[in-house]
């Protein structure tokens, strides 16, 4: 019986192993943007004019990046919170043979919907690093032949 339920427990293990390098990946561009946004802030107080509209923008970005990545790791722990719950179920079913199916079915779905969020939230920080990344068109020359 034991070994069954090790077996059964298996595939929420994986899924935990995936959120746990999605939260490195999330925790690795935190650092990043965090990082960026203490260059900006110095540079924030050391410049005048254009120059310093742009830093506002940028910082303005940066932050928007930094609550969609804080709100993703939260939403990714919430997420494997909920696959220990479905693997403490089913060992809980298989130890004291409770039928708890439908509730290791329960806790098991809220992962993978909140892992789903999250994804979604990572999509969008990266998008958001996109759009603030592009080159502005001045600088490729469009109307040169090279």
């Amino acid at each position: 019986m034991i070994v069954q339920t090790i077996q059964l427990a298996l595939t929420p293990v994986f899924v935990l192993v995936a959120i746990g390098n999605i939260l490195s990946i999330l925790s690795t561009r935190l650092g990043r943007v965090v990082d960026r946004a203490r260059i900006l802030q110095t540079m924030h107080e050391n410049t005048e004019g254009t120059e310093h509209d742009l830093v506002v923008r940028e910082i303005r970005v940066i932050d928007k990046r930094i609550t969609i990545i804080t709100q993703a790791i939260r939403i990714m722990v919430l997420s494997g919170l909920a696959i220990g719950s479905t693997v403490a179920v089913l060992f809980l079913e298989g130890l004291a043979s409770f039928d708890l199916h439908v509730l290791a079915a329960v806790t098991f779905l809220v992962s993978v919907v909140l892992l789903l969020y999250a994804l979604i939230l990572f999509l969008r920080e990266t998008q958001v690093a996109a759009e603030a990344l592009r080159i502005p068109r001045d600088y490729l020359e469009l109307d040169r032949e090279i």
